[in-house]
């Protein structure tokens, strides 16, 4: 298993174009976005996950926060192109139970205003960048030291 995930992590580091940085970049700021207006309307958002059944107030009350807060902190980092395979991984939870336990049900999703086809598109963004990585355009290449051969 560990040997499959190591080769899917070189491939993605050694076929990553640049114009797909860009749309990490615009991925980031969607889930920064997303997490802002999670936490602007926190009241509506724990009132759509209790009507999903995910639990009791408590938990739904701590879920709603990580959510919040892996969105801002993980759409920041993968925005910023680091360690944007961990927090892809983090976040993948997330999306799916939006789009097949939130989303779906609520059959609206040919509505001119409907969050499944966003969420379905961020989920394949983080997918997309789980296997990809970060990217030319990001802090951790910026950040590495360059050998130069003299």
């Amino acid at each position: 298993m560990m040997n499959l995930i190591s080769k899917i992590q070189d491939w993605g580091d050694h076929h990553h174009p640049k114009w797909l940085d860009y749309l990490r970049i615009v991925l980031g700021i969607i889930l920064i976005w997303k997490g802002v207006a999670f936490a602007l309307n926190l009241h509506a958002f724990t009132v759509l996950m209790e009507n999903s059944g995910l639990g009791t107030a408590v938990s739904i009350s701590l879920l709603a926060h990580l959510i919040i807060a892996l969105h801002i902190i993980g759409g920041l980092l993968i925005a910023l192109g680091t360690h944007t395979r961990l927090f892809c991984l983090l976040i993948i939870p997330i999306l799916i139970v939006a789009v097949f336990y939130v989303n779906l049900p609520q059959q609206q999703i040919f509505s001119p205003y409907s969050e499944f086809w966003l969420s379905c598109l961020v989920l394949a963004g983080l997918i997309c960048f789980l296997v990809e990585g970060d990217g030319v355009l990001s802090i951790e290449t910026v950040s590495k030291p360059t050998i130069s051969s003299n």
